[in-house]
C-alpha cells in the first residue's frame, strides 16, 4: 500500500521476458545444505494489494477530479487470492485494519457520497455483512478504495486454505502485512483503530485460530535453537523445500512504532506468528522489505547472498504499465530478490503498452539467480 491522499479534500500487446542475469555460488558449507534445495533458492512473482478489486467508477472519477495523480495511482485492480496463485504467484499481500467489534467500515462514506449525489455507487457492497463480524478486515483505504475480493482475514485466510488443500505441495507462499490504522483528510471518514501490542496479539490469534500449525512458516520454526533469528538465517535456516512446501509465511511490512509494538516482548520473534521487515543487523532480520531494486540492485543481491530473503517490487502506482517501462522489473529479477510483487502479472485490456510482468521463459517461479546456482539445471514445481 503506499498513495498520496493529502489533495482529497481540496494498440499491440507484449508480454515481458525478464533478461536472465548472473549468478552467484550460495556461501554455505553445512553438510546436505548445498544439495537440498530452501526456501531462499527460489524466485517467484506476486502482487501488490492482491485483494484489491476495482473503485467504482464515478467515485474514482470524483477522485481523480481533486488529485489525478491519485486517481491513476489507484485505478487497477485484481483476480481473486487463489485465481492468482493458479496462475503461480507465490506472494500476496493482505492489509488489516483492527474490528474486534465489527462494523466500522460497513458503511464506506464514499457511496454515501455518490448516493446523496444521485450517482451510481457501483455495485451492491457487503451484501452478506461480512464487514459486521469481529475480527480484521481486508481493505485498501477506509472510505475510498474500500472493495475487497475478501472483506475479513479470516475469509481471506479460508480461501488460501481451500486453495492449498487442492494443491498439496504448492511452493511456500509468502503474505505480507500492512497493518492499517492511518486517517485520511476526508470529512467524515472513519478513524482507524491504532495498532497497538493487543491489536497485535490479536493478529496473530486470528491467524492462528483459522490456519493449522502444519500450514504455517513462523519465526520459531526457522530460528530453531540459534540465539537469534537472525543469526538463523544467516547461517542458512530457512527450512528445505521439502518442508516449506504447503505453508504459508506472514510477513508485517511496517516499521517504526508499529513494528516496535510487534516485537516488544517477543526478541528475535519468540512465540509471534509474523516476520516483521527489521533491518540487517537486529536479532528480528531475516524477511527485507526493499522496494527500489534500481537503486538497491546490488544491494539486494548481496543481503540475499548472505541469507535473508528479500521482497521488492516491478512496479508501483500504475506508473511502469502506462508507460511500458520494464526497466524495474527487469532490476528486480536480476537482484535474486525473492519475490516480485506487481500489479500486473496480467495486461491491463485498458492500457496500449500490454505490460505484463513474467519472469525469463514467461516463467512465474524460478530458481533464483543469486543463491540457487547448484539447482539451476532442476525441475522447480510450483
Amino acid at each position: 500500500m503506499s498513495h498520496s491522499l493529502g489533495s482529497l479534500v481540496a494498440p499491440v500487446a507484449a508480454m515481458v521476458l525478464i533478461a536472465g542475469c548472473s549468478t552467484a555460488l550460495w556461501p554455505w558449507s553445512r553438510g546436505k545444505q548445498r544439495d537440498e534445495p530452501r526456501l531462499n533458492h527460489v524466485q517467484a512473482l506476486g502482487s501488490h494489494n492482491s485483494y484489491k478489486q476495482a473503485i467504482a467508477p464515478e467515485l474514482l472519477r470524483v477522485i481523480a477530479e481533486r488529485d489525478a495523480d491519485l486517481g491513476q495511482e489507484l485505478d487497477y485492480s485484481h483476480i481473486a487470492l487463489s485465481e492468482q496463485l493458479d496462475l503461480g504467484l507465490r506472494q500476496l499481500e493482505i492489509d488489516v485494519f483492527h474490528d474486534p467489534d465489527g462494523g466500522r467500515y460497513a458503511d464506506p462514506l464514499g457511496m454515501r457520497m455518490l448516493q446523496v449525489s444521485g450517482w451510481n455507487p457501483g455495485p451492491d457492497y457487503d451484501v452478506e455483512r461480512y464487514m459486521q463480524e469481529p475480527g480484521c478486515k481486508v481493505l485498501h483505504v477506509q472510505d475510498i478504495d474500500f472493495r475487497s475480493n475478501c472483506m475479513t482475514l479470516k475469509r481471506a485466510l479460508e480461501e488460501l486454505i481451500d486453495w492449498s488443500e487442492l494443491h498439496p505441495g504448492h511452493l511456500p507462499v509468502a503474505i505480507t502485512m500492512n497493518a492499517n490504522d492511518s486517517a485520511i483528510p476526508l470529512p467524515g471518514s472513519v478513524e482507524p483503530l491504532p495498532f497497538d501490542a493487543a491489536a497485535f496479539d490479536a493478529l496473530d490469534a486470528e491467524i492462528r485460530a483459522t490456519l493449522p500449525p502444519k500450514m504455517l512458516i513462523t519465526p520459531d520454526d526457522v530460528r530453531g535453537k540459534a540465539e537469534t533469528l537472525e543469526s538463523a538465517v544467516l547461517a542458512g535456516a530457512w527450512p528445505t523445500l521439502s518442508k516449506a512446501r504447503g505453508r504459508f509465511l506472514f510477513v508485517l511490512d511496517e516499521g517504526g512504532d508499529k513494528q516496535k509494538a510487534y516485537v516488544d516482548g517477543h526478541p528475535s520473534l519468540r512465540g509471534r506468528v509474523l516476520f516483521v521487515a527489521a533491518d540487517p543487523g537486529t536479532p528480528e532480520a531475516a524477511f527485507l522489505i526493499m522496494n527500489d531494486p534500481i537503486g538497491s540492485g546490488d544491494e539486494i543481491a548481496r543481503l540475499v547472498a548472505l541469507g535473508y530473503v528479500v521482497r521488492t517490487r516491478a512496479d508501483s502506482g500504475t506508473v511502469e504499465a502506462r508507460e511500458g517501462d520494464y526497466s524495474r522489473a527487469e532490476a528486480a529479477a536480476a537482484s535474486g530478490a525473492h519475490f516480485i510483487s506487481t500489479d500486473y502479472y496480467q495486461r491491463d485490456p485498458r492500457m496500449d503498452t500490454g505490460y505484463e510482468v513474467r519472469l525469463p521463459d514467461g516463467a512465474t517461479t524460478r530458481w533464483n539467480p543469486v543463491t540457487a546456482a547448484d539447482h539451476a539445471k532442476a525441475e522447480l514445481a510450483p
